[in-house]
């Protein structure tokens, strides 16, 4: 029952939305919160190029098969799969919360939970490191050039330099001089986890406040109803089951072991709230993006329910059969 239970970080993302629908940040205050976050974000992508190795990186950079499958998923497929939604009429999908499921199906694929449903599971733990790690590096460059892509397809307007220009300024910049500086800094940052911790979920929220306080006060509760918001749940789980799906069965045509093929599943579904939330703030910067971000919100706790008893399934027929072939051995 407990896998079913949203974790700690859903349960602190819900009280911030609460906290900014009913006491919204404002005026000069907001302009200075901005500041604040918007330093706290670059801190953010500093550490996380401090934290990658570079060994982890060259080691996986030999199993490009599954890189490449993994990259294509994230994407290309996903992207495809998020045009298709925009057939569902507007009456049922209203456009702002159209644009906030194309932002997600443009984003890299999470790092820390892949990883670790790739473990639990019995994957190939190296091969996620890598193609997780290297998602979030293509993905500052290959996301605001898909929003752009995607939102002149969708006639929602084109590409912006300057939405690339913020992303190279605000998350590229610090992670590369994080990246630079990993040599000397690395192993003691990567001691550190867990007192380094809340400077990941803090920045993370800090957006979230800033992002949902713009929205209430331009009035993102009026504007959606109850039906919409589910709605968007549904569309987020049938998206889910359908990367899920053509992960499982694709990698099997492809003729990946099962360990690449768990590596594949994981990677290959997931979507990053902690690199989204940061790009959705440089990306639509001077817009609201409280509608951009919730489905991305929802979709996060949904991805985090699924993988957890996918992982649970994995581990079991891996000890089943681990159980039988002891049993046969000794027979």
């Amino acid at each position: 029952m407990k896998r079913f239970l949203p974790d700690q970080f859903t349960i602190m993302l819900v009280c911030t939305v609460i906290l900014a629908t009913l006491l919204p940040v404002h005026g000069v205050a907001a302009d200075y919160f901005g500041i604040a976050t918007n330093a706290a974000i670059a801190l953010l992508f500093f550490l996380h190029g401090a934290r990658l190795s570079r060994g982890v990186v060259v080691a996986g950079i030999l199993h490009w098969r599954l890189h490449l499958v993994i990259l294509l998923t994230t994407f290309a497929i996903f992207p495809l799969l998020g045009l298709a939604i925009g057939f569902i009429p507007d009456s049922y999908l209203p456009q702002p919360l159209y644009l906030g499921i194309l932002f997600l199906c443009v984003l890299p694929s999470t790092v820390q939970s892949s990883i670790a449903f790739t473990s639990m599971a019995g994957g190939n733990v190296p091969a996620a490191i890598c193609s997780a790690s290297a998602s979030n590096i293509f993905g500052m460059f290959l996301t605001p050039l898909l929003v752009g892509l995607l939102l002149s397809v969708g006639g929602h307007g084109g590409f912006s330099w300057a939405a690339l220009q913020q992303i190279l300024l605000q998350l590229l910049a610090p992670f590369l001089l994080g990246q630079l500086l990993e040599p000397w800094i690395g192993n003691w940052i990567r001691a550190k986890k867990k007192l380094l911790s809340p400077v990941d979920r803090g920045s993370i929220l800090m957006v979230v406040y800033l992002a949902f306080s713009e929205a209430v006060v331009e009035g993102i509760w009026q504007a959606f109803s109850a039906t919409d918001i589910a709605t968007v749940v549904v569309v987020d789980i049938a998206l889910l089951v359908t990367v899920l799906l053509i992960t499982f069965f694709g990698s099997r045509l492809l003729g990946f072991s099962k360990e690449d093929e768990i590596a594949i599943v994981f990677c290959g579904s997931k979507k990053s709230l902690a690199s989204g939330v940061p790009m959705a703030n440089a990306i639509f910067a001077g817009q609201s993006i409280g509608a951009i971000v919730l489905p991305l919100m929802l979709f996060h706790q949904i991805q985090l329910m699924a993988c957890a008893v996918i992982a649970q399934k994995y581990a079991e027929r891996r000890r089943q059969k681990e159980a039988l072939s002891a049993a046969a051995a000794t027979a």
